[in-house]
């Protein structure tokens, strides 16, 4: 069973949204929270909560301190950002302080699915016009850019994401790094995170002309 908690102060959109849930994942257990505090709370007392769908407008929060404190007090669960704000640079900026994805309030129950399930399965989901939107605004990476962030990733990073590079699901990594699937989904979460981008996919992309030997042996890299 997956047990989910939906942190957002208004009753009603909590109710549109935990039957939304129950619509997307067939064995589910709702939780709901009306403050950044009671969600604190909520998660402290019903351990095994995996993902966490959050609303960026929080009483008694402003910006993005509602994200950081779960953030930073949480770090292994997921935390998916619904919200009304959906400006590509709202989104980007999420992401980058640590969302694992960002859907719409208004968003519809088959992409809803579709975002709870890639950000279960340790991936970033972002929906395909505002992760456009996105990368258009960033542009491509450049080689030496895309280098100084992998240079960010602790060395469990760099193996987990080594392993992506070829082709490895989660379960097979966790597998051959003798830890916990759930490890290796919070760490491809952070990856993601660092790496600023939005898929498994995109991170393969970015990283494809680095020399992984070369790094995991602690040599200098050669394009």
């Amino acid at each position: 069973m997956t047990k989910v908690l939906i942190v957002d102060d208004h009753p009603m959109f909590r109710e549109a949204l935990r039957g939304a849930v129950q619509f997307a994942l067939a064995d589910v257990e709702v939780f709901e929270a009306g403050s950044i505090d009671a969600a604190c709370v909520a998660i402290r007392s019903e351990p095994g909560i995996e993902i966490i769908l959050l609303d960026l407008s929080m009483p008694g929060t402003s910006s993005f301190d509602g994200l950081m404190l779960l953030r930073s007090t949480f770090p292994r669960i997921p935390i998916m950002i619904v919200s009304g704000l959906d400006d590509p640079r709202i989104v980007q900026e999420a992401i980058r302080l640590g969302a694992a994805g960002f859907v719409s309030k208004s968003v519809d129950k088959a992409t809803l699915a579709e975002a709870m399930s890639e950000v279960l399965g340790g991936s970033v989901f972002v929906p395909p016009d505002l992760a456009a939107a996105m990368s258009g605004a960033r542009g491509s990476a450049a080689p030496g850019d895309i280098g100084s962030r992998v240079a960010d990733l602790t060395p469990a990073q760099m193996r987990v994401l080594h392993l992506l590079r070829h082709g490895r699901l989660n379960k097979q990594i966790a597998h051959e790094l003798g830890v916990s699937e759930t490890t290796i989904k919070a760490h491809v979460s952070e990856i993601l995170r660092k790496l600023n981008v939005v898929s498994r996919t995109q991170a393969v992309i970015e990283t494809a002309q680095l020399d992984f030997e070369a790094i995991l042996n602690g040599q200098p890299n050669r394009d």
